[in-house]
């Protein structure tokens, strides 16, 4: 067994066995539910009817799974009130998508019977989420008063796990507060070069209020692409595998209250429903003013090219058209999150680094490369208050309230942004793996670098990371450099 399915095996037992989210989480299943009917609904791997069929067949057992979950949470334990608030924020948009999204995919179906049978089975989901609404609000919020801190055996373990880091805990977080205070420092430093009479909060509020309207977000990160895979071929950075691009789209209403953007790719294997979507939330129709404003200053327009970088180009979806390359069954299948999101991460920093967003190259001037740099070191912050906050949240007893704080004050994000990222936190107690992952492959490279010499190559070194597939980064360094030197 290789170190890569092993270290699978071990993370998803672990789940299962010791976190069990199927006895605390009540979103697991409505999420569950959505995601099951939507992958087939998105993915056109065979003719609308006949994928109507699937979708039919899966909501005939539908009903039983929120039966189950009642069951499950209710005699087994009580779970953490923000779990059970994020299950009812989420339920009215996944009700809304089996009322509407799901039906609108299949009205070219004409078979008359298989309709019929659609709309009842489809009515009887709809009425089942209802009913777990109800219960949700009624039965079991009143009552959620678990735990959903992890504990310091079991994060340690976890981490151990799924990303084969064994790296205390302790020199961890001193590891993670090292970056957020050099990005701390580099961000002060930039917007005193923008404004010398400004405070650095001052600065970082006129970046965020620099965002284009709701309506024309998607667009705005659409306009983005053709500059990165241009600018990714002239300096030579990675290999790009196929022109096609992904599918801009917002995302799906069971996602949005714990993500901002995200890529789906299909499975490796795929070989009819090849579409990849990028995922971009954006604000709902009936907050204030305040609210969107909020939201909206996540996505300031160096900011959404820094994360079409982490998403697109040479982020996730780069790494996604390379495992179509990797001739290796278990790393097709199985990874790790500190690869994944490590490398998305390590592109943005790689990206400025190597001239992305200087003036003609994604900026129009020097003041725009200087924005550009903030949005890069605003998303390096957010990245480094998830590392710091995940930890502390789940072994050193910090509080939602602290948690959203922190976001605000040392990750210098909006509170809108702070409290989202806090409620992930709560279920992705891990999420360092961003922060985390890109510190492991800057000294990876590091290290080739120095071992190489002068005949070290950046675009070589990217297309041999992807070659590995998407295993730990202790895997991918064993096979780059040939021994088990420490990973940080």
């Amino acid at each position: 067994m290789t170190g890569n399915s092993s270290s699978n095996i071990r993370g998803s037992l672990l789940t299962a066995e010791t976190i069990r989210p199927q006895d605390k989480n009540p979103d697991t299943y409505s999420s569950g539910i959505a995601s099951s009917a939507f992958v087939i609904m998105e993915r056109t791997f065979a003719s609308p009817a006949e994928r109507l069929k699937l979708v039919i067949a899966r909501e005939k057992l539908m009903p039983a799974v929120l039966d189950a979950a009642r069951k499950n949470l209710k005699n087994l334990k009580n779970p953490p009130r923000i779990y059970t608030e994020i299950a009812i924020d989420q339920l009215p948009g996944t009700i809304g998508f089996f009322k509407s999204d799901l039906p609108l995919a299949f009205t070219s179906v004409t078979d008359a019977k298989l309709n019929a049978e659609f709309k009842t089975a489809n009515g009887q989901v709809i009425a089942a989420l209802e009913k777990y609404h109800a219960w949700l609000k009624k039965d079991l919020l009143p009552r959620s008063k678990g735990e959903c801190r992890l504990g310091a055996k079991t994060f340690s373990a976890k981490l151990a796990a799924d990303e084969m880091v064994e790296t205390p805990l302790d020199e961890l977080l001193r590891i993670g507060m090292a970056d957020l205070k050099h990005n701390q420092a580099d961000f002060v430093r930039i917007a005193h070069e923008l404004e010398p009479t400004k405070s650095a909060q001052d600065v970082l509020a006129a970046l965020g209020a620099n965002h284009p309207p709701p309506a024309a977000l998607l667009a705005s990160f659409r306009a983005t692409l053709d500059g990165l895979a241009a600018f990714i071929r002239d300096k030579k950075i990675i290999t790009i595998p196929s022109d096609i691009r992904p599918i801009l789209r917002e995302t799906p209403p069971f996602m949005r209250a714990t993500t901002f953007a995200s890529m789906d790719t299909p499975g490796p294997y795929e070989t009819v429903a090849h579409q990849a979507y990028f995922n971009v939330t954006l604000p709902e129709p009936g907050w204030d003013a305040k609210r969107t404003q909020g939201f909206m200053a996540q996505f300031s327009y160096p900011v959404i090219s820094n994360v079409a970088v982490h998403e697109a180009y040479p982020g996730h979806y780069i790494q996604f058209l390379w495992m179509h390359q990797v001739d290796d069954r278990v790393r097709k299948l199985f990874g790790a999150a500190s690869n994944a999101e490590g490398w998305a991460h390590y592109c943005e920093q790689m990206m400025l680094d190597e001239g992305y967003g200087q003036p003609g190259m994604g900026a129009k001037d020097a003041r725009g490369a200087l924005f550009y740099h903030l949005g890069q070191l605003q998303d390096a912050l957010l990245r480094d208050a998830r590392y710091i906050v995940g930890i502390r949240m789940h072994t050193q007893g910090m509080s939602m309230d602290d948690a959203i704080d922190f976001f605000v004050k040392e990750g210098y994000q909006s509170r809108e942004v702070g409290e989202v990222e806090s409620k992930r936190g709560t279920a992705d107690p891990t999420y360092l793996y961003y922060t985390l992952g890109k510190l492991q492959i800057l000294k990876l490279r590091a290290d080739l670098k120095a071992r190489d010499g002068a005949a070290f190559s950046l675009q070589a070194f990217h297309d041999r990371f992807m070659q590995e597939g998407f295993p730990p980064i202790r895997i991918v360094r064993r096979a780059l450099l040939g021994n088990e030197s420490p990973t940080l």
